[in-house]
């Protein structure tokens, strides 16, 4: 026990924290060495193979609108009350199916929504839509498109 010297008797009444900044900064070393490797996990390297989709066992059905309103279920021309009444028998036998919506770009927004009434009036809640991924080339004719047609100079 350290006594200070005139005084006769009394402990010293401060805590030497030189032991715990010692434990602090092994303990920080110790923490930034072990986290890297708990965020890397296992490294595998993985097989590149040409492999195509699994094929699927249930029949997809794809509603296409063209440029020109046109709508067609597969492969199938139909206006839009026989594309409801085709999806109620569609829907009647399996009421979770899923309806995928592939429309031109071009074609009217409101057109695109009268279609998906007519889905939904057939009984099919499950509609997916239909898009394709952005590339260079589609940003460089879009940007083209909204310069008159001209490329950039």
């Amino acid at each position: 026990m350290a006594f200070e010297p005139g005084q006769r008797g009394q402990f010293v009444s401060q805590i030497n924290v030189t032991p715990l900044v010692d434990v602090m900064l092994v303990l920080l070393v110790i923490f930034m060495v072990t986290a890297p490797i708990l965020q890397q996990g296992v490294q595998v390297a993985l097989p590149k193979v040409k492999a195509e989709a699994l094929p699927g066992k249930e029949e997809q059905f794809v509603v296409s609108i063209t440029r020109d309103a046109q709508i067609y279920l597969n492969d199938t021309k139909l206006t839009t009350v026989a594309l409801t009444d085709k999806l109620t028998a569609i829907a009647k036998e399996r009421p979770d199916r899923q309806v995928f919506i592939r429309a031109d770009e071009q074609v009217p927004y409101g057109e695109v929504i009268r279609t998906m009434a007519a889905i939904k009036a057939a009984g099919i809640e499950n509609v997916g839509m239909v898009t394709q991924p952005s590339t260079e080339a589609t940003s460089d004719s879009s940007a083209n498109q909204h310069n008159g047609g001209k490329p950039d100079q």
